[in-house]
């Protein structure tokens, strides 16, 4: 399995070159040079499978030519030791929880999951391995908890003033060691920016091995695979006996976890379609209505993780479908919604199925409401990609009520915050090279 370039499909890497490098020479992303097929016995067998076992079949096709089995193996045991229960809260609907690993978000598969394997790659480098990440919210905190103490891994996490929640600020900037944060003047768009002018940055690329663990980098985007079989493996029964349709509708900023679910769907995964949900950063979802991407720069909003004006991923799922948009409207779907309909959605979630939603996937439950009105005959998960405590403020004052903040948050949050401000990429590049 070789990794070239979508901008220069001349440009290809190894799995281990593409995850150390993060993006392609070109700035371009990487992506497979093709999408294995798995076999129908899988499909047939996989309510017998452990998640590792599941893990091994989907993820190995993608880094044998690098990983051992064992290897692996070893990696995936490390990786899936949380639950991803799938709750019903109708005959149709239920909410896949991505949020029970250690920072209560599902970005905690793909940020350890490169965290073992860069442990393993940097084993054998005289040099460190310097990770660069921007944050819109939770991939800080993922990331800062999968690389803590990985030997020959500096990692250095660029996230927007103010516009984090504070537990998840709390999260990437009071770990120390390896992890350093920096708080950026700006937005979302803004860090990742700045992130990728350092890849081609040759004052610092000349002196430093850089990499990226935001889901641009093909190891931590690859294994959000793994949500869409597991949840298939808990619904297999109930589908098989009532003979729906499966769709998925994901919480969307960056494109890069509804893009992983895409790819296993290419593998094999029996789904029929994605509903991509955003909030007010609309851009996908005005390409579905008018055919022409159109970056815009970001709003701030209540789902803060989803506050993208340009989603790194979106020419994935575009690579993936031929670039045509005409192929790509066939399984795929994208509906925006405001803050007061997310607000009122966590309100008739919690009302209607005794359900705590969380900004994030009361926006996924809207946008599979959406999909249904012309859909009945499906049954529709809605991705919970974080646990509500982290939007505690807009939770408890949205549904009136008090949550239970778990002893693991507060931990994290009598913890003193180290971070570092900057306001533009002079700033970045100071605090790398020195």
């Amino acid at each position: 399995m070789k990794y070239f370039s979508i901008d220069t499909p001349s440009l290809k890497a190894s799995f281990k070159e593409a995850v150390i490098k993060g993006i392609a020479p070109d700035k371009g992303l990487y992506y497979p040079d093709h999408i294995p097929s798995l076999d129908a016995s899988f499909f047939e067998r996989i309510e017998s499978l452990s998640p590792v076992e599941i893990g091994l079949e989907v993820m190995r096709p993608f880094t044998k030519d690098i990983l051992s089995k064992s290897d692996l193996k070893k990696i995936l045991e490390t990786v899936l030791d949380f639950d991803f229960p799938v709750v019903s809260l109708t005959e149709s609907v239920g909410s896949l929880e991505l949020f029970h690993g250690p920072t209560l978000a599902f970005k905690d598969v793909g940020a350890r999951f490169m965290a073992q394997c860069l442990g393993l790659f940097s084993e054998k480098n005289q040099a460190p391995i310097t990770v660069l990440v921007a944050t819109s919210g939770d991939t800080g905190g993922a990331v800062a908890n999968g690389f803590l103490g990985v030997e020959g891994v500096e990692v250095v996490i660029l996230y927007p003033s103010g516009k984090v929640s504070p537990i998840q600020e709390k999260q990437l900037t009071t770990l120390g060691q390896n992890i350093r944060a920096l708080e950026v003047d700006g937005t979302f768009d803004d860090c990742q920016k700045m992130v990728k002018t350092a890849f081609l940055d040759k004052d610092i690329t000349d002196h430093k091995q850089l990499t990226s663990a935001n889901s641009i980098n093909v190891a931590r985007w690859l294994p959000q695979m793994l949500y869409y079989f597991l949840a298939y493996k808990a619904l297999k029964p109930s589908l098989d006996k009532s003979g729906k349709e499966l769709v998925f509708s994901v919480p969307s900023g960056n494109f890069g976890n509804i893009c992983a679910g895409m790819v296993a769907r290419e593998m094999g995964l029996p789904v029929t379609h994605f509903i991509a949900a955003t909030n007010a950063n609309k851009v996908v979802p005005n390409f579905m209505k008018q055919g022409k991407y159109q970056p815009e720069k970001s709003i701030a909003t209540i789902s803060n993780a989803m506050d993208v004006g340009d989603p790194s991923n979106f020419v994935r799922i575009l690579q993936m479908n031929q670039n045509e948009h005409s192929i790509l409207e066939k399984g795929f779907s994208a509906f925006s919604f405001t803050d007061a309909e997310t607000k009122e959605a966590m309100r008739a979630i919690a009302q209607e199925h005794g359900y705590t939603a969380e900004p994030h996937g009361a926006i996924g439950y809207l946008g599979l409401v959406e999909y249904q009105k012309d859909h009945p005959n499906t049954y529709g998960v809605f991705l919970e990609t974080a646990h509500p405590v982290k939007f505690l403020e807009v939770v408890e004052e949205t549904l009136g009520k008090t949550l239970t903040i778990p002893k693991k948050i507060v931990e994290v949050l009598s913890k003193q915050k180290q971070a570092s401000k900057i306001s533009n990429y002079e700033g970045l590049k100071d605090f790398i090279m020195q």
